[in-house]
C-alpha cells in the first residue's frame, strides 16, 4: 500500500502563501462562497493555534477589524496589529473580556477545531467540541451574526447541525475541496444569529 503523502498540493502552496497551515484554503473556500467574513468585523476564533485562520482573517477584515483568537495553546506566529490571541480554556473565559479586547459582540464566530484524533469515537469528542463552541457563539455573537465550525462526520453530526438551526436563520455543511479526501472532516456555516428567546 502507498504510503499517505500528507505534503500534498495544499500544504506546499501554504508555505509558498506564508500561512500558518493548509487550513487556510479552507477558510478561503469558505469565504469565497458564503462572505462570512467583511471588512471591519469583530471576529472570535475559538481554538485558534497554529493561526492560519486569523491570518486569512485579518487580510480579509482589514484594520478597522478585531480579532480575538483563543486557544489552550499559544500561537508562535507573527500577526497583524488587529490580532489579539488568550491562552486560556474557552468555556473559562469571561465574554466581557472578549468584548473588551474587541470593542464590543462579534459579528463572526470560528472554529477549527479538532479533538486529538484516537480513530475511535473521534466523532463524538468533536461533536462536543462543536457544542461549546455553539454555546460559546450564543454568549458572544451580535444579533444576525455568522458561524463558521468543523465538525467530523458521524452519528451526532445531523442533531449538531440540528441545534445549529435552532438559532441562527440557516446553517448548513461544506467540505472544502481543501480538505483530503480521506478526512471526515465538514464545516457547519450558518447565517443570522437568533438570541434564544427571542421571535424567530
Amino acid at each position: 500500500m502507498a504510503r499517505r503523502v500528507l505534503h500534498d498540493e495544499y500544504f506546499k502552496k501554504a508555505k509558498a502563501d506564508g500561512y500558518a497551515a493548509r487550513s487556510a484554503y479552507k477558510l478561503l473556500e469558505i469565504q469565497k462562497r458564503h462572505r462570512l467574513l467583511r471588512e471591519g468585523d469583530r471576529v472570535l476564533d475559538i481554538g485558534c493555534a497554529p493561526g492560519s485562520w486569523m491570518q486569512v482573517t485579518s487580510e480579509i477584515i482589514g484594520d478597522a477589524g478585531r480579532i480575538v483568537g483563543v486557544d489552550l495553546k499559544p500561537v508562535r506566529l507573527a500577526l497583524a496589529p488587529n490580532v489579539t490571541t488568550v491562552v486560556g480554556d474557552i468555556e473559562q473565559t469571561d465574554p466581557q473580556e472578549l468584548f473588551d479586547i474587541a470593542g464590543g459582540a462579534f459579528d463572526v464566530v470560528l472554529s477549527d477545531m479538532a479533538p486529538n484524533t484516537s480513530g475511535h469515537g473521534d466523532d463524538l469528542v468533536s461533536a462536543r467540541l462543536c457544542r461549546e463552541v455553539l454555546a460559546v457563539a450564543m454568549k458572544t455573537l451580535r444579533e444576525g451574526g455568522k458561524l463558521a465550525m468543523k465538525i467530523l462526520e458521524g452519528s451526532e453530526y445531523p442533531a449538531v447541525l440540528s441545534e445549529t438551526k435552532a438559532v441562527f436563520r440557516v446553517a448548513k455543511g461544506l467540505k472544502p475541496k481543501a480538505t483530503r479526501d480521506a478526512s471526515r472532516e465538514m464545516f457547519i456555516i450558518a447565517e443570522g444569529f437568533r438570541s434564544p428567546g427571542l421571535d424567530s
